[in-house]
């Protein structure tokens, strides 16, 4: 089939690259505008227009899809876009974390002229996690399942009826990074499945979401990466592991600020009533604890600024053999 992709990160990539390898054509890529980033601020593609660059597939670029937009310029490109679609000969449509909303005259081209429809890849098990953060919520939460929601799209905020679901277990371990590389695998397994079956002439058992369990996933802030050291351990171990890699949880020592990439809830080490939110109760070869407000929390894997990713322990080590009280402190994040 002839399809028309939309989609910015990694997650959306992987998507695109299992449709292909399925024989399916993609005729054009929506993508959202290069940003800067890195040292230098130079302008990088994301990793979905990069992925259609080396295959030779159109890409455009438009800041809205909306053709009423006040700014003129943006309304101009918008109509554009959308006489492009109008005009462009594809079956069906699949977005994948593209970043931009869909209007309902966009929705509207989709099914028009024997084409099958808008689908989009949601990796929650809706209608809980409606919305930009799936993933990280999930985890931050402390929820025991996530899965893949392949859904019709409509003009509501992943509103639409579901046609395929995959379910998956949220490991105690789990991190956003490896629970994305997980539901990446689903999510492009399921829609390959579900475009298999439309151009098969399958009918697809299409079933509106429950009216109850709706929750919302809002977008990670920067300023959420701070660890706040009076909240409980398991509170701060959820948020350690929800924000790897985006944004990283962070924290000072000696004015020095640090990355916690991972961490646990440990057995060994009682909390104390004597010491402060944020003290550092423990530093051996591979972890350290911490005190939390309420419990500790045993950290597995820190970064201190310019080094690498490494053992808590090994990353603390210069600060063993000082007998000061060594504090975290909550640092302000932009």
């Amino acid at each position: 089939m002839k399809i028309v992709f939309a989609g910015t990160p990694e997650f959306s990539a992987h998507a695109m690259r299992a449709i292909v390898a399925a024989g399916h054509e993609i005729v054009l890529v929506l993508t959202q505008p290069d940003r800067r980033a890195g040292r230098g601020m130079h302008l990088k593609a994301s990793p979905t227009k990069a992925e259609a660059l080396k295959r030779n597939i159109p890409v455009l670029q438009p800041l809205t899809l909306k053709r009423d937009h006040v700014d003129v310029e943006k309304s101009t490109k918008a109509q554009e876009i959308y006489q492009h679609l109008a005009g462009l000969e594809f079956d069906a449509m699949v977005v994948v974390a593209y970043g931009l909303i869909l209007p309902q005259e966009i929705l509207d081209l989709a099914s028009q002229n024997h084409r099958h429809g808008c689908f989009n890849i949601h990796a929650s098990l809706l209608p809980r996690w409606r919305g930009a953060a799936p993933i990280q919520r999930a985890i931050e939460r402390g929820d025991i399942k996530s899965g893949i929601s392949i859904m019709q799209m409509d003009a509501g905020l992943d509103t639409g009826d579901v046609v395929l679901v995959g379910e998956l277990k949220i490991s105690p371990q789990e991190t956003s990074a490896s629970l994305h590389d997980r539901l990446a695998d689903m999510g492009s397994e399921l829609m390959v499945r579900v475009l298999s079956s439309i151009e098969q002439g399958t009918p697809l058992l299409r079933t509106a979401q429950a009216l109850e369990g709706v929750t919302y996933a809002n977008k990670i802030l920067k300023n959420e990466a701070a660890i706040q050291w009076q909240l409980s351990a398991i509170e701060i171990e959820r948020r350690i592991r929800a924000f790897n890699p985006f944004p990283g949880a962070i924290s000072s020592l000696d004015h020095e600020p640090m990355k916690f990439w991972n961490a646990c809830l440990p057995n060994k080490i009682a909390a104390s009533q004597t010491k402060n939110p944020g003290e550092v109760l423990e530093i051996n070869d591979g972890s350290v604890f911490v005190q939390c407000g309420d419990g500790v929390i045993e950290v597995l894997e820190m970064q201190k600024p310019g080094g690498k990713r490494m053992s808590a322990g090994a990353c603390l080590s210069p600060y063993r053999s000082q007998e000061k009280i060594m504090q975290f402190q909550k640092d302000s994040v932009d």
